[in-house]
């Protein structure tokens, strides 16, 4: 590697480090100068006792000093050590262990949070995906391990250089001999490094699976699943698969790293410092009598306390960051992250509804060739029920991921009452939405909570919310009604149905111009769901109403029907108009009333 490189390297990893410290420090302060100063107080004085401490003893006895003055100086050391224990103690008891608790909070908050505003065609990426959770899965516990480096280094610095200058006083030939053997061994603790975070990262990759299978296992939503097919062995086998997977990953690595930490041990600790040094040391003592006894032990006890915080400063800790600092970039990428969903400088109106018009869009998720809305222009007009009809990949749930801004279009424009959506800012562009999601989700919280998607709810609301949508079950604390069993082992269990009734119920709780509905009916019965179009009929004559459906029987009473194909346009107008034209929407409609008709037949035993 080229000087320019390893310098340009070096920066980067300081700039890393001090990223971290800077973003532990804003979390902690007290955290990071407590545990600086507290391994301070832990590693000195066990160091310069074994040097200068003993030195003094052995010369003053050896001298036939007065015993007072020796057993006082070593009543003073082991006052040292003990003060040095205690306030350790007494600092991680009272202070390290809620504060490292705040650390924890505080990282995962910031990158909880990072991770909400995260723009959707990140989801997209597989291998930024990776990335995204190898970043919060270890971030925590890289951070923390880059202050534990940190703090040690600042350690080692200062006793390398008290015990160093201590040495050259009685024979500098020691210091040459340690860093002599330890600098050998600097390239091959980097090599050590590289090969730790590539292990990691592979190992990562491999629990991500191994992780997926096992959550299949007691997640409630395959639990009906597993219990009533014959699946179980299959998942079972794919388990075992990534969990050997990942064992045998784990010893590829460990065979050569065992070996690499065997030959850097056994050179540097036995040859170098036992043999070689051990050797000099006793010459001079005992042949040219140019050193003490005192010096002999000083300087035996410095070379090693020297030896191995050299080691530390250059192969280890250069190993540790070596082989965290992928885990640190990963992390520090995820944090500066740039959306490319961005604010806008206006502020949006949230009263009444607006036209929307789309102007040739298009638009193509990451790493697909073909688009999936191609040159598409419609528009809605205020208070307009539309749905969007077509088959799987037609284009239709794009288009409300666009006009959420989930994405931004490629080319073309959205406009609301005539501004391009991009203008304002997404917050008050996306409050003017009460979108409900195929994929909906239901948060172990209360029913109020649930529905309103906050904790400052109105309970009255809440529950006309729940009537609109057709929900019926009894709440025996109303809307404070704990859903779920994550949290309470009375929370309340729902079936598919009313679930998709409480997601319903988000669209009518919240005050807002437009509605989003994806698949809304998809897991209502026929009676629901002609409760469900009459409700949306009766309460949202004030708003517009985007709905995408494959049960075209929801599609009906709509004011107008655009059909998609291939992210276009196929055919657009009333139900009735579509019927006569006779085209794919009308073939479409026949087919899945044909196979309800048969479906009732064969129910009532009429086939």
């Amino acid at each position: 590697m080229k000087l320019k490189e390893r310098i340009a390297k070096a920066f980067k990893t300081v700039s890393d480090i001090l990223y971290i410290l800077r973003l532990m420090f804003r979390i902690s302060p007290m955290l990071v100068i407590g545990e600086i100063i507290q391994q301070l107080m832990s590693e000195l004085p066990a160091k310069f006792i074994s040097v200068i401490g003993l030195k003094f003893v052995i010369d003053e006895v050896q001298n036939g000093a007065d015993p007072v003055k020796i057993i006082t100086g070593v009543i003073l050391m082991i006052g040292v050590l003990v003060f040095g224990e205690v306030s350790t103690s007494v600092f991680f008891e009272l202070f390290v262990h809620r504060e490292r608790e705040k650390i924890d909070l505080g990282i995962q908050s910031l990158f909880y949070k990072k991770a909400a505003e995260l723009d959707m065609k990140k989801y997209d990426d597989p291998a930024y995906y990776s990335d995204f959770i190898l970043a919060v899965e270890n971030s925590s516990d890289s951070i923390k391990y880059t202050l534990s480096v940190v703090k040690g280094w600042i350690s080692e610095v200062i006793a390398f250089l008290t015990i160093s200058a201590v040495l050259l006083t009685i024979d500098p030939v020691c210091l040459l001999i340690v860093i002599g053997f330890v600098s050998v061994f600097i390239p091959l603790g980097k090599y050590t490094g590289r090969l730790q975070t590539k292990r990691r990262e592979d190992i990562t990759e491999k629990h991500r699976i191994s992780d997926y299978f096992a959550r299949v296992f007691y997640l409630q939503e395959y639990a009906g699943e597993i219990r009533a097919s014959g699946i179980f062995p299959l998942l079972t086998k794919r388990f075992i698969k990534s969990a050997d997977d990942v064992t045998a990953t784990q010893n590829r690595y460990m065979k050569k790293l065992d070996s690499l930490f065997f030959i850097q041990e056994f050179t540097v600790q036995c040859i170098g410092f036992v043999l070689v040094l051990g050797l000099y040391i006793g010459y001079q003592a005992i042949v040219t009598k140019t050193i003490s006894a005192g010096d002999f032990v000083a300087v035996f006890n410095g070379s090693v306390q020297i030896g191995s915080g050299i080691l530390f400063l250059t192969v280890y800790s250069l190993r540790s960051f070596t082989e965290r600092a992928g885990m640190i970039e990963k992390c520090k990428l995820f944090l500066n992250e740039e959306n490319e969903v961005k604010d806008g400088r206006h502020t949006a109106d949230c009263t009444l509804p607006e036209e929307i018009v789309f102007s040739d869009v298009s638009f193509s998720y990451e790493g697909n060739e073909k688009n999936s809305v191609d040159g598409l222009s419609f528009s809605v007009k205020p208070c307009e029920k539309i749905a969007l009809v077509g088959y799987n990949g037609a284009g239709k749930t794009t288009v409300t991921n666009l006009l959420l801004r989930l994405y931004d279009v490629k080319s073309g424009s959205i406009t609301i009452g005539g501004r391009d959506i991009r203008e304002e800012t997404v917050a008050s562009h996306r409050a003017r939405f009460a979108p409900v999601f195929q994929d909906f989700g239901i948060f172990g919280a209360s029913v109020g909570e649930n529905v309103a998607l906050k904790t400052d709810f109105d309970s009255e609301k809440v529950l006309d919310a729940l009537n609109k949508a057709g929900f019926t079950k009894d709440l025996p604390d109303g809307a404070d009604t704990l859903l779920l069993r994550e949290f309470s082992d009375s929370g309340l269990m729902l079936s598919g149905g009313e679930q998709q009734k409480l997601a319903i119920a988000r669209a009518f709780y919240k005050s807002c111009p437009y509605i989003i509905l994806d698949e809304p009916s998809a897991n209502l019965d026929p009676v629901s769901e002609y409760e469900f179009n009459k409700a949306v009929a009766q309460h949202c004559n004030n708003k517009t109403v985007i709905f995408i459906s494959h049960r075209l029987s929801t599609t009906v009473h709509a004011d107008r029907i655009i059909m998609l194909e291939n992210g276009r346009i196929a055919e657009s107008g009333t139900h009735s108009e579509l019927m006569e034209k006779n085209g794919k929407y009308a073939y479409m409609f026949n087919l899945q009333a044909k196979n309800w008709t048969q479906e009732q037949n064969t129910v009532s035993g009429n086939t």
